[in-house]
């Protein structure tokens, strides 16, 4: 056995313990209309199971700055062992998706060796993301319809049996039109776009390609998952004031040039986790069993391997020392911890 195998296959499953915590307590609000609390719990669970990971971690993509966040921020440092690791958080990627019951809600980790992921300022990236087959046939610099040809072309497929997931958002109204004037199908989401990046490298998801523009953090997430399917995506910082432009030099990443895997993930040694929040077609979401349990549905990857597990867990919630000693998360009727 090498070296090392067997931590990390065991930190696999320590990474999906993170993320079906916060999924857990991000899914007992559902539908109550308040994204803070929907953040809150979720936060709070994602750090406190991270804190009895076998790693030493620093935060590279997270909550925000010191000052903004009080925990999770860029900075700060977690875990219970040794290993000096890059940790890239987003404890709920759609909070609004969440607060309105709406699908598409996940709670997202990615774990590389120090150094190797890119802290993305908190600012719009563009991206355009593919699977396996499209390696070497985006150019971000070309339009939207000859990328389109060259995927279709890679994946046997004509143009009009392309499904493109875009964030429907004012900004994108002429992507949206060249997609449509291409021929390929569109599927508008109203937030998170790191489930679906993802989706894009996995067969069988209904998502070929994922285009438009949204936030950095999330795109160098979605970079760590795509690493470990051996996806393709290419994408570049958009700054919108001269602050972010030169926010962004500081921290080594030009605005407007173009980054590949290579530039936002430095190294072939990184772990993605996954645990749906609500539906969605790279996981399902939480369901509650009564008042004392739930059933998670995660995904879990290594590049090392290319492996990819979809981890289908039962919780005993009142077996769990972190939900046993929290207070209920729901009011009247909800589930006890």
């Amino acid at each position: 056995m090498r070296p090392g195998l067997r931590l990390e296959r065991e930190l696999s499953l320590e990474l999906v313990r993170v993320t079906e915590a916060a999924a857990i307590e991000a899914a007992a609000l559902m539908g109550r209309g308040d994204t803070e609390a929907v953040d809150r719990v979720a936060v709070d669970a994602m750090r406190a199971i991270l804190g009895t990971v076998h790693v030493r971690g620093r935060v590279v993509i997270g909550e925000g700055e010191m000052d903004e966040a009080p925990m999770l921020y860029i900075g700060e440092e977690l875990g219970a062992g040794p290993v000096p690791v890059d940790i890239a958080v987003d404890p709920v990627e759609g909070t609004s998706l969440v607060a309105k019951g709406l699908p598409g809600a996940v709670a997202v980790l990615a774990v590389a060796p120090q150094g190797t992921l890119l802290n993305a300022p908190d600012m719009y990236m563009q991206k355009l993301v593919a699977g396996p087959a499209a390696r070497g046939a985006l150019d971000l610099d070309d339009p939207i319809a000859v990328n389109l040809e060259r995927v279709a072309e890679r994946m046997h497929k004509r143009v009009d049996e392309l499904s493109v997931v875009i964030l429907e958002r004012e900004r994108h109204l002429q992507l949206i039109a060249q997609v449509r004037a291409a021929g390929a199908r569109i599927k508008l989401i109203t937030d998170g776009d790191v489930a679906p990046a993802v989706a894009a490298a996995i067969p069988g998801t209904g998502v070929d390609v994922v285009a438009g523009i949204g936030g950095a953090p999330e795109g160098v997430l979605a970079a760590a998952a795509l690493v470990c399917l051996g996806g393709e995506m290419q994408a570049r910082l958009v700054a919108d004031t001269a602050e972010q432009a030169e926010r962004a030099r500081a921290m080594g990443v030009a605005p407007g040039r173009i980054l590949g895997l290579s530039d936002l993930v430095r190294g072939d040694d990184v772990i993605f986790a996954a645990t749906g929040i609500t539906d969605g077609e790279l996981v399902r979401g939480v369901r509650f069993e009564g008042v004392r349990a739930a059933r998670s549905h995660s995904v879990v990857m290594r590049s090392r391997t290319g492996t990819v597990r979809f981890v289908d867990a039962l919780h005993h919630l009142d077996r769990k020392p972190f939900f046993r000693e929290r207070p209920p998360t729901g009011g009247a009727g909800e589930r006890t911890q």
